[in-house]
Parts: structure tokens; C-alpha cells; sequence
């Protein structure tokens, strides 16, 4: 059928058809929400009780702005402001003289992190390891030692950490334990000797616990995994090998062991043998949450004198508590009456008498409390958010979503609040990892893409960790053009299905794997995507491969098998262009943005630069952001909210949703390449 010309009158009267519903059901979202406001409330985190009970710390901005440490004493509302930390700290711990807060922190996200010593008596601050080029990970502390930690450094060589004793009262520093070359974790006994040891094979990648009765005999492997059967992500230690029994002569591991899930149990150090199953279940596996230091932490309580476990935490779709001490029931029960969401112990001083509880909600901001135990009085300490308390959120409901070759997709989907989920634009949010997982909860990102009227789909593709061993392993040889990638494309599709997506609206954002998943996504199902946005993702597997850090020297292995089935994956040029974005930019149709930190370590920028210059030499179109003080994710305030505020406003033009017109964010380093 033939068209004549239309009028400008004509057209303007057809587009205020086609614009008129989405402006309609806009209206009836919660008023926009500007971005500071969401990462001013992402900045409390890092609640911790001092050994003795007598103060408590965490993280938080001040009125002013700023990021600071905080100390409290439990029962006043004082609280005493210590630092500014511009980039914020990579985890601390209160040491167990009570006195010094132990803590991390790099140069504008190098990684090479360096250990600090805060003394809460003298305000002072004490450099404990002063070496620039040297990063600091695995610290150790015990009660029966408090004036020593143990530290790993990779002073000797980059690629490995060997571990180094400090006193913190003269700062003396001397190394403990070498690594002979393939440790990725060292664990202490209860008198601060290393005893254990998690390896990898750099030849099969087997996962090897090692030990030895005394620090002054041999070592011995006490259990080898073959690759694939821990359960866990090959050279995750610190998950794995828990802690030693009070006697030292067993040790709590978190392995799959006789079923697909993890589980918790104490071995016999002189035989390797299961002493006692302390903690299973066959539908789930151990609740472990990424802490400060970007590793696994697991829920599980101790009794620091008697190291009996006393309650231990599990977590499919969503977490829950198992009380293993008929003691402690009384008090989960009053933890779960007193307040509605899911509670975790952030934690609790030596006695056992003080905890910190924290509650997660999924559609709001969480909140800390206080709990005496010796009372049974739980008293609340501070929401995490107080300002964004007359905000709507929108829930997070767990999904299930079946793959095109049937296996079920653990999946989250957040939909806007007080609109209909009908025909909604579409942001697909892809985790990293690619062995990390998404979780049930308050989301900052996810909130803010909600609040500016995104469906927001979030996919546990096959490979990501805590929904056991098999589900981990499906995603060996997976990447790119594989169930990986497919698991992304069939939740789409799953959202078209179902109404809830507009087909020609849909996003896909990530970083890290998920920048990666993002260019695949453009790459390989280019009709799929309308735009996608790319944070420090890997475009080229080989170029990313061989640019690893240094200090990733015995995981590199895990990954070459992890990627390809093989150690010989780099040497298969047809693979590796087969599942490299890089290689098919001219198939890509989307609107691209790329997000990178200049000082990045884990994924160089490099990868960015390359196919931002490949993309544009096709003729397509790229908006390439690099901030030159950050490393891999961004750190500083201005810069996050400097981006969010770019990303909302390309997300506007592309997808239609609602944004608050762009403005430079003062003190940003943000670059236009």
C-alpha cells in the first residue's frame, strides 16, 4: 500500500498517540529519586563489635558529605567520627588488643592494597605495611594473640602471598610462612600458627587442603578435590577451609562432600576423614556473603572459647538460619518475631553476649540493631538510610525460569512501583564473576533503575555459585556463544513471554563477566538489545587472559578451565575468536556505552580501548567514560554519581525510561574518550 506525505501537523498528532500511554503510566511512578541520594545510602556497610563489647564501628557519610569511620558506644547515641577515606576502606577488622581497627586501602584501585592500624585510644594512624607495588590480602587474628596478626603479602614475588607476622604494638614486620608457589589461602590455628594451606594445581586444577601438626613439620595433603568437585570456585580459601577446632586437632571445611550442595564439616586433621557432619541440607548450600575484601565470608557462629558451632546460615533463592545449639533457638526465634526480613549476624563480641544484627528487606534500605543477649533486648542502633525512608521501593520477587534445554534458571525480577507491568522497558542487570551470584535484597542499582520505571531481570546463568555443585560446573565451556549467554537470552525472552517486557525497549547492563555479557549479547544476538551498557568488561578472552594480574598466578588455571575445558583454550585461535566479542563488532547493532577505571587491575583498560576503537572504525557508535583514579568498579562519590547520571540519561534516549536531565557532578574524573 502506497503512503503519501504526511503534515507536520499529521505527524506531531501521531506521535502524541504513540508518546501519550508512556507518559500516561510514567506519572504514576514514585517521584525520581536522585542518584546521590541512592549512593549516599550505599555507603553504610562494615558493622563490627570490639572484642570486649565496648565499641561499635561501621561506615557511614556525615551530613556534610564524606565517607567516614564511626565509632559508637552501645546504649548512647555519642559517636565519634575518625577519618575520611575518599575511596573508602577494602575491609577492616577490629583487632584483639581492642585497641587498633585493622584496615585496607589502595591507590586510586590499583589493588596493591596496604594494611593500616587505627588506634582508637591515641587517634593515631599506623602504616603496617609500607610498600607501594605490594598487595596485602588474607589477615589473620587470634584472641589468644592479640598484640599479632598475620598478613599475606606479595612482596617476594607478585604472583604469590606468603605470609608475614606483625606486632602491632612496635610494628615490627618479619616473614612467617613462604608460599612454595601455589597457595591461594593460608589458615591459622587457634595460636596463630599457619597450619593449613588451600592450593591449586597448576597443572589439573585440583583443590588441596594442606596441613601440618606443627609448624616446625612437614606439610601433608590432607584432602585433593579434583577440579569441579569442592563445590566452591577453585582458590576461594578463605570459604573453604573455615577455621581449627580449640584443641587443633581438626578443622571445619565448607565443601560439597556426599551431595550436590555445600555443607559444613569437621575433619580429622590426622586422617582426612569426616568426623561430623555438622550443618546440610540437600536443597541448599551455605550462605556465604561477599565481604569488603572481595571474598567469601560464611555465615556461621562459633563459640570463640569452645569453637562449637552454634548456628549456621543456608541460602537458595533466599537465606535462612539452622540453629545447631538448642540453646540459641530462643534467641532466632525473638530475631525473627522482632522484626520483619531476613536478618544476618554482622557480628558479635568475644563473649558471645553482644551481637549486631542486620536486617535485609528487599524494598527497603536495611537497619542494624543491638542485641544483649544476656537481656533478650534487641534495641535498634540506625536504619541504613534514614533519608530515603519516604521513598517506594519496588520488591524483588524470586523467579524461576526454564532454559531451552530445561534446566531451571534461578532469576530475580524487580518490577516499578504503582505502574502496571505491562509492555515495560527492560534493563537486563548481569552479574560478574562470572562465578559470583545475584541475591535477594535491597539493591541500590536495581532500585534506581526501578524508580526510573525499569522491569529490571537479573539471571544466576549456569556458573554461578551457591546453588550447588552441578549448576557451578554446567558453565565449563559456556561463555559467549554457550548456555551462559543462552540463559541470559531465554530470560528475555521469558519477559517478552510474559507481557511484561516491550520487545523493542530492551537493555542489558553489567560489569565486570557482565561487561562481558553485555558485548556478547550485542554481538551474538544483535536483534535482541537496543542498547547495552559495558563496565570493565573483558571484550577479547585471549588479550584478557594474558593481562591477568600478577597475584592471580595460581587461579589462572581455574579460569583457562573455567572458560574452555581445557589448558589449552589460548592455543584454539578459533574458540577464542568464536567467543570473543572483539571479533564480531560488525554484527553489532545497539547504541554501546563503555565504563572503564583507568588503573584497573583485574580487567586492563586495554579491553575497553580496543573494541571502543573497532566498534567506531565499523561505523558504530560508542560512548566510551574512563575515570583515571579508579581501578575495576568505581569507588569515589562524584564519579559513581557522575556516571549513574550519563547512564540514566543514555538509557532515556534509548529506552525510553524517565531520568533527571544530566549535570557535571563536581569533583568527578570523568573523561569523554
Amino acid at each position: 500500500m502506497k503512503i503519501g506525505k504526511l503534515s507536520t501537523k499529521t505527524i506531531s498528532a501521531v506521535l502524541l498517540i504513540i508518546l501519550l500511554p508512556l507518559t500516561t503510566v510514567f506519572a504514576q511512578l514514585p517521584d525520581l529519586i536522585p542518584s546521590g541520594e541512592f549512593f549516599r545510602g550505599n555507603m553504610y556497610n562494615g558493622h563490627r563489635i570490639s572484642p570486649d563489647g565496648k565499641y561499635i564501628s561501621y561506615f557511614g557519610p556525615s551530613e556534610e558529605g564524606g565517607y567516614y569511620l564511626w565509632l559508637q558506644t552501645p546504649g548512647t547515641n555519642e559517636k565519634l567520627r575518625i577519618s575520611d577515606f575518599p575511596r573508602g576502606m577494602f575491609g577492616y577488622q577490629w583487632a584483639f588488643d581492642n585497641k587498633h581497627l585493622i584496615y585496607l586501602q589502595d591507590a586510586d584501585g590499583d589493588e596493591n592494597f596496604r594494611f593500616f592500624a587505627y588506634n582508637v585510644k591515641s587517634k593515631e594512624v599506623k602504616e603496617l605495611t609500607p610498600y607501594l607495588g605490594v598487595k596485602g590480602q588474607n589477615l589473620l587474628m587470634e584472641p589468644n594473640c592479640p598484640d599479632e596478626i598475620l598478613v599475606g603479602l606479595n612482596f617476594r614475588d607478585k604472583k604469590v602471598f606468603d605470609i608475614h607476622r606483625i606486632n602491632l604494638r612496635t610494628g615490627e614486620i618479619a616473614i612467617d610462612t613462604e608460599n612454595p608457589g601455589d597457595v591461594r589461602w593460608w589458615l591459622a590455628d587457634r595460636d596463630l600458627k599457619i597450619r593449613a594451606a588451600v592450593a591449586l594445581d597448576p597443572v589439573n586444577g585440583n583443590t588441596i587442603l594442606r596441613v601440618r601438626d606443627t609448624i616446625e613439620a612437614p606439610w601433608r595433603e590432607l584432602i585433593v578435590w579434583p577440579f569441579g568437585e569442592t563445590g566452591l570456585l577453585e582458590g576461594y580459601g578463605s570459604a573453604l577451609a573455615v577455621a581449627f577446632s580449640a584443641d587443633g586437632e581438626s578443622i571445619f571445611v565448607q565443601a560439597a562432600f556426599e551431595h550436590n550442595m555445600t555443607q559444613l564439616s569437621k575433619i580429622d586433621l590426622s586422617t582426612g576423614n569426616i568426623l561430623e557432619t555438622i550443618a546440610s541440607d540437600p536443597e541448599k548450600s551455605l550462605w556465604n556473603e561477599l565481604d569488603e575484601t572481595l571474598y567469601d565470608k560464611l555465615q556461621v557462629l562459633f563459640d570463640h572459647k569452645t569453637m562449637q558451632v552454634q548456628a549456621v546460615g543456608f541460602e537458595h533463592m533466599l537465606p535462612e538460619w539452622k540453629v545447631i545449639d538448642p540453646e540459641f533457638e530462643p534467641d532466632f526465634n525473638l530475631l525473627r518475631d522482632k522484626h520483619t526480613g531476613i536478618f544476618k549476624i554482622a557480628s558479635r563480641d568475644l563473649s558471645g553476649k553482644h551481637w549486631l544484627v542486620e536486617y535485609l528487606d528487599d524494598d527497603k534500605p536495611g537497619a542494624v540493631y543491638y542485641y544483649d543477649r544476656s537481656k533478650k533486648e534487641l534495641s535498634q542502633l540506625f536504619k541504613t538510610n534514614t533519608h530515603m525512608e519516604n521513598h517506594k521501593f519496588a520488591p524483588m520477587k524470586p523467579i524461576m525460569i526454564k532454559a531451552r534445554d530445561g534446566l531451571d534458571i534461578p532469576c530475580y525480577i524487580t518490577l516499578p512501583v504503582g505502574i502496571e507491568p505491562k509492555n515495560l522497558p527492560l534493563v537486563m542487570n548481569i552479574h560478574g564473576g562470572p562465578w559470583d551470584r545475584d541475591k535477594w535484597g535491597y539493591s541500590m542499582a536495581t532500585q534506581w533503575l526501578a524508580n526510573r520505571g525499569y522491569a529490571v531481570l537479573q539471571v544466576n546463568f549456569r556458573g554461578s555459585t551457591g546453588f550447588g555443585k552441578d549448576f557451578l560446573n554446567a558453565g565449563t565451556g559456556e561463555w559467549g556463544v554457550g548456555s551462559m549467554q543462552h540463559d541470559i537470552t531465554d530470560a528475555v525472552k521469558w519477559a517478552i513471554d510474559q507481557g511484561i517486557a516491550d520487545p523493542e525497549k530492551i537493555g542489558i547492563f553489567g560489569g565486570s563477566y557482565g561487561g562481558y555479557a553485555v558485548l556478547a549479547g550485542l554481538a551474538f544476538t544483535p536483534d535482541l538489545y537496543k542498547c547495552g551498557v559495558d563496565l570493565f568488561g573483558p571484550s577479547n578472552v585471549q588479550t584478557s587472559i594474558n593481562t591477568m594480574p600478577d597475584w592471580w598466578g595460581p587461579i589462572k588455571t581455574r579460569w583457562l578451565l573455567r572458560i574452555g575445558g581445557n589448558l589449552n583454550i589460548l592455543e584454539n585461535n578459533d574458540f577464542i575468536r568464536k567467543i570473543s566479542p572483539f571479533y564480531h563488532v560488525d554484527r553489532i547493532k545497539a547504541k554501546l556505552m563503555i565504563v572503564h577505571g583507568e588503573n584497573d587491575p583485574r580487567v586492563a583498560i586495554s579491553e575497553s580501548n580496543q573494541i571502543t576503537e573497532k566498534v567506531r572504525k565499523n561505523g558504530g557508535e560508542v560512548t566510551y567514560i574512563v575515570f583515571p583514579d579508579e581501578g575495576h568498579g568505581l569507588n569515589k562519590y562524584a564519579n559513581y554519581v557522575d556516571f549513574l547520571s550519563r547512564l540514566e540519561n543514555f538509557l532515556a534516549k534509548n529506552l525510553g525510561g524517565r531520568c533527571i536531565p544530566y549535570s557535571p557532578q563536581p569533583g568527578s574524573s570523568a573523561e569523554i574518550r
